[in-house]
């Protein structure tokens, strides 16, 4: 299947690098968010980043091409004609079920619905849907539009044919797939990544270290591009907190419960660089205050 049109739903860090990366794979994109703001933000950080990419030879067309291939929608109708729908809104599991019962109404019955969850179960968003066989997740990292791997996650009921899809879908835009074969919450890459954070977390939290030693510490020695807390920090902590949620909810395993200093933070509002405060704390156009 050739995926031609994609419509993503949610126009937040992921929603938008999703698009970004769709459209400079010629793939036409219709992006829609509850908010208005939203989309327009998404816009100017889309054409923002193309522009950089133009910069530097790593796309051949103008930005205006690229950005031509993404036109804003006012909700989900206009999924009835696209190959894939991509949700990409916050980490809450009724939220995302409501929102694939109102896509399975809306998209063609041969469209592919696909979840950029980071730790929801595949099968449980399927389950609100009357195509189970055509759900799938599409696990994107941050920053989208450089961060390489998609996890692709078949769920209980995805077929072989919709899990096939979305691997030629990822290495059409460009990307690596990471085939996750069986349905479990926080798939791959975050159940092996969330005990080292919540260790880090930890460790602050106890006085050990500070994040920033800690965040130079994983440069220097692990090879990181970015720490642990500057990552979070991007992210947004009540992303983390709810993957990490959704995580321990699943598995009742208590190495994926969220550290108190997190739980403080996510209650007061310091959620990252959009709220100006997280680990970190930033200037208002987005650079770490020294």
């Amino acid at each position: 299947m050739t995926i031609n049109s994609v419509l993503v739903i949610g126009a937040g860090l992921m929603g938008g690098g999703i698009a970004q990366v769709c459209a400079q794979a010629k793939i036409d994109v219709y992006l829609t968010d509850k908010s208005e703001q939203a989309v327009k933000k998404a816009l100017e950080n889309i054409s923002w980043s193309v522009g950089k990419f133009a910069e530097k030879g790593k796309i051949q067309e103008d930005v205006k091409t690229v950005l031509d291939r993404i036109k804003p929608v006012p909700d989900l109708n206009a999924a009835k004609d696209v190959d894939l729908a991509i949700e990409a809104v916050f980490e809450d599991q009724a939220l995302k079920q409501q929102i694939f019962k109102e896509l399975d109404a809306s998209c063609g019955p041969n469209a592919l619905i696909a979840s950029n969850t980071s730790a929801i179960p595949i099968t449980e968003l399927a389950a609100a849907t009357n195509r189970a066989d055509k759900v799938l997740g599409l696990h994107f990292f941050s920053p989208v539009p450089m961060m390489m791997a998609v996890e692709v996650i078949k769920g209980m009921t995805t077929s072989d044919e919709t899990a096939a899809a979305g691997r030629e879908f990822a290495l059409a835009i460009g990307k690596a797939p990471i085939m996750v074969n069986r349905d479990v919450a926080g798939f791959v890459i975050n159940r092996i990544n969330f005990p080292s954070t919540i260790e880090a977390m930890r460790l602050v939290e106890e006085g050990v270290a500070t994040c920033e030693d800690i965040d130079k510490g994983l440069r220097l020695a692990s090879g990181r591009r970015m720490g642990i807390f500057e990552t979070g920090d991007m992210v947004g902590l009540d992303v983390t907190y709810g993957a990490m949620m959704a995580c321990y909810n699943e598995t009742g395993d208590p190495r994926f419960y969220p550290p108190l200093l997190l739980r403080r933070k996510v209650k007061a509002g310091h959620l990252g660089k959009k709220t100006g405060k997280g680990w970190y704390e930033y200037n208002p156009d987005g650079s770490k205050k020294a």
